[in-house]
């Protein structure tokens, strides 16, 4: 069922989201995104007033120190333009379970709105994803693991190796992350109460006690609670005030003035003239749901199978395979569905920067046969996995610039239409599935939904 997307009139804010992995985007429709990082893209589409614009960063997959500098980088650019930094709000939007670079970040654009001399009166950390069951009450955020909701710090997502942390309470969580910088008695609470008793009038009386890059936490377990914080809000950023925020992908859309989820059907996904009439599934995540999604595709056989043999990837035998899977990929579409995956025993080593050098090259082989496969066009194109979606879309089929169509579940699984692109990428339906989202059959629903649009033109 598609619920419209609304988007008010009378919204001036121009949204710029940094998105630390390509996923940030499921809450919203009809929005652009860059995958390429010059700033005059996002620029381009902020000269619009009400205007939204994602830059996919991939920052949590880089260093702190490299995170920061691109933060800022990518501020500047877009402050040089004077149209675009006209009613500017910055969000930092990264993953509701809590990874990511959460302080750094907004820290880092905070300093060059203030080296732009903007300075910033508070900073909104609102980590809800409510469609994936990640939600914040009374200061502390939970998500649902097996129908179940539990505090954050006792799931999986706290003992990230890179990210961990042991802290549900936002408050107490900003504090250990921060390293005590920031003290959890100093961050300011915008509670359910607030919201559902006092209104926008009582929230925007908190906001308007913060000074001096102060810290809010944000409870919210329904999409009312944060557009009753964004009303409050705009407010203030019409009164001159400069807020900045830390969300996951839920906020984005009460920021953005729209409500309702956009969910695509046959009817309403396009496949441009000119195309095959086959796609290609491509898989890197090697998290254990998407390996059962991809067993389940296989088990309908919709999908021809082709496998890059990492072993084969690693050694003298790599060209020569890369060669022979593009090569049996580009015949095979033209009959036939395709998916092309890496194989999933997972080869690392003990030495972390050997099995991260091992994980790039299987990241460069994916995308390389990508990008000799993109000219035969391909109906469409599925990406299995945050980093993947983001490396086939931006080195493999030369994006810069898509827009997000919709989802195909509420929330989750976004549709993209190449808007800058080589001319046999252009307008084709582009995929990106995160590889720990959706239930068992969700990959192969998506790829049933892809073949009827086909059939339909």
């Amino acid at each position: 069922m598609t619920v419209p997307v609304t988007v008010s009139e009378n919204a001036a804010r121009r949204l710029l989201v940094l998105d630390d992995d390509p996923t940030g985007s499921q809450c919203v429709a009809q929005v652009d995104v860059a995958f390429d990082l010059d700033p005059a893209i996002p620029a381009e589409v902020l000269a619009e007033p009400g205007s939204t614009c994602f830059v996919l960063t991939n920052t949590r997959a880089l260093e702190e120190a490299e995170a920061v500098s691109l933060n800022r980088s990518l501020v500047a650019g877009v402050l040089a333009d004077s149209v675009a930094r006209q009613g500017l709000h910055v969000v930092s939007r990264s993953d509701s379970t809590l990874r990511g670079h959460v302080i750094a970040e907004p820290l880092a654009i905070a300093e060059e709105l203030a080296a732009h001399d903007v300075e910033v009166d508070a900073i909104l950390l609102v980590p809800a994803m409510l469609e994936a069951g990640r939600f914040t009450e009374g200061d502390v955020h939970y998500a649902v693991v097996d129908g179940e909701p539990r505090r954050v710090e006792d799931t999986d997502f706290a003992r990230d190796a890179t990210f961990g942390f042991s802290h549900s309470d936002l408050r107490e969580f900003l504090e250990e992350r921060s390293w005590g910088a920031i003290r959890a008695a100093d961050v300011l609470s915008i509670g359910l109460d607030d919201i559902r008793t006092g209104g926008v009038r009582r929230v925007h009386e908190i906001l308007a006690g913060a000074r001096g890059r102060r810290w809010v936490v944000v409870n919210a377990t329904e999409y009312s609670d944060m557009e009753v914080v964004a009303e409050a809000v705009a407010h203030l950023e019409a009164d001159g005030r400069t807020l900045i925020t830390r969300c996951g992908p839920s906020f984005v859309r009460p920021l953005a003035k729209q409500s309702g989820a956009e969910v695509v059907g046959p009817d309403s996904i396009t496949i441009p003239e000119g195309r095959l009439d086959h796609g290609l599934v491509v898989v890197g995540s090697h998290v254990g749901l998407t390996t059962t999604q991809l067993r389940a595709v296989q088990e309908r056989g919709t999908l021809v199978e082709v496998e890059l043999h990492v072993p084969s990837l690693l050694d003298e035998r790599r060209e020569q395979h890369l060669a022979d899977v593009a090569g049996q990929v580009r015949e095979t579409l033209r009959r036939e569905d395709c998916v092309v995956y890496t194989s999933r025993d997972l080869v690392s080593t003990d030495d972390p920067s050997e099995s991260l050098a091992i994980a790039r090259s299987v990241s460069d082989a994916v995308v390389d046969v990508v990008r000799r496969v993109r000219t035969v066009r391909p109906a469409w194109v599925v990406a299995k996995g945050g980093i993947t979606s983001h490396e086939v879309a931006a080195n493999g089929l030369g994006i810069r610039r898509a827009r997000v169509e919709g989802q195909f579940w509420p929330g989750q699984v976004s549709l993209f239409s190449a808007q800058e692109a080589p001319e046999e990428v252009m307008g084709m339906p582009y995929v990106v599935f995160p590889g720990n989202v959706g239930g068992e059959q969700a990959l192969a629903d998506v790829v049933d939904r892809l073949t009827a649009a086909v059939a339909a033109r």
